[in-house]
């Protein structure tokens, strides 16, 4: 049996509709991208939506925008984990940023809010941060702006309400591992309307134009509009006023994302129905390992797990894969020692023991919704009889 850790669930749906959108020959992001853009608005709450050609793009989107909207700059303290994965943290370094590294809990794997506060000084300007494999987090009130990365917790909710609508800026990933897919692409979401337009031209190369592609003229000036530095009548498709990128979404992978859309409530039911019978199965496990504390609202990405005794988790990922069960660790583990951060600017706020220990002992294991209840038994049971090899 193959246990996969994660994985996509495509059907004819998606394949129908990604067919259709290439019989219709126009590709690049069109009407049927706005279409999942609105259906991403519905399901979040959240306004305003832009999709673009991957989470990380995404979360380079958020950080490019605070930075084009004056409310980050070069130099500015934002409070992240250390127990991230790369491109949450990336943006930060390419604009200037001076990310400021807390620790987390084991269980929960996310910052306490405690620790959070005690982090800001006057230098703070900000928080970006990822609500963990899909376990929201709660911040403490700050007074400050907030960059959710919600890549794994499409479909989480604090106190009801779905993760990112309260955040100055949010964003999803739609890679296959995903709550949802779309292939490679992802999404920003604000309620901001001025942070939408800035996204919005970031995304589509910085230009000062906001016609939708096949469209011209929104405006009613396309040919009239005044630079100080540009002609008179330079054609305002083509005025760049941001530092921006072309990280559209294709309108096959919006098709795709439709379709998928539409199966979104079961997906997420489906993982959380998998990652209760993995909690229910693996209590008796507890004397070996932290089982996940995960908030009531979370919409699980993965079920994680770590060894109490130090050492195991390379042995076990080893043990596991070799009977067909695949295992990720929890992304960069502590990103201060990946090696491309030597010499970079940050700063940890007091230690990171927990961080420390999940770079070492923790994994996790699928509960995705192309998982049946055998698949989680099967994984259990050699977990089972791994760990009873240590007692």
């Amino acid at each position: 049996m193959i246990v996969t850790a994660s994985g996509s669930v495509i059907g004819a749906d998606e394949k129908s509709a990604m067919h259709a959108a290439v019989e219709k020959g126009w590709l690049t992001a069109g009407p049927i991208t706005e279409k999942f853009e609105q259906g991403l608005s519905r399901f979040t709450g959240i306004r305003h939506v832009h999709a673009v050609n991957s989470g990380s793009s995404a979360n380079l989107v958020a950080v490019a925008t605070m930075v084009e909207a004056g409310i980050w700059k070069a130099g500015d303290e934002i409070i992240t984990v250390a127990a991230s994965f790369p491109t949450t943290v990336n943006p930060l370094l390419l604009y200037g940023l001076f990310p400021v590294f807390v620790d987390i809990e084991l269980g929960t794997y996310n910052a306490a809010p405690e620790t959070v506060k005690a982090a800001v000084t006057d230098k703070t300007r900000g928080v970006m941060m990822a609500h963990t494999l899909g376990n929201p987090y709660r911040l403490p009130d700050l007074g400050l702006p907030v960059i959710e990365d919600c890549c794994d917790a499409l479909g989480a909710t604090v106190d009801g309400v779905h993760v990112g609508s309260n955040a100055a800026m949010a964003t999803c990933s739609f890679f296959p591992a995903h709550h949802i897919t779309t292939g490679e692409g992802g999404a920003v979401f604000t309620n901001d309307p001025r942070l939408a337009g800035i996204a919005e031209s970031v995304r589509d190369w910085g230009r000062d134009c906001w016609c939708e592609p096949g469209k011209e003229n929104t405006c009613g000036k396309r040919f009239s509009w005044e630079w100080e530095t540009l002609p008179q009548g330079f054609d305002h498709k083509y005025t760049y006023t941001r530092l921006g990128y072309n990280l559209k979404l294709t309108e096959i992978q919006a098709a795709c994302g439709n379709a998928q859309l539409e199966r979104l409530a079961s997906f997420v039911a489906k993982r959380k129905d998998n990652f209760r019978y993995l909690s229910g199965r693996c209590a008796k496990l507890a004397g070996h390992l932290v089982l996940p504390d995960f908030a009531p609202g979370a919409s699980p990405f993965g079920f994680p797990i770590t060894f109490r005794e130090t050492g195991l988790r390379s042995q076990a990922q080893q043990y596991l894969s070799q009977k067909g069960i695949g295992s990720r660790l929890l992304f960069a583990g502590n990103i201060t020692r990946q090696p491309y951060m030597k010499d970079r600017r940050y700063r940890v706020h007091g230690e990171l023991t927990n961080t420390d220990k999940v770079l070492a002992d923790t994994l996790w294991i699928g509960c995705h919704p192309a998982l049946s209840v055998e698949h989680l038994e099967y994984a259990v049971q050699h977990l089972e009889t791994f760990l009873g090899k240590f007692e």
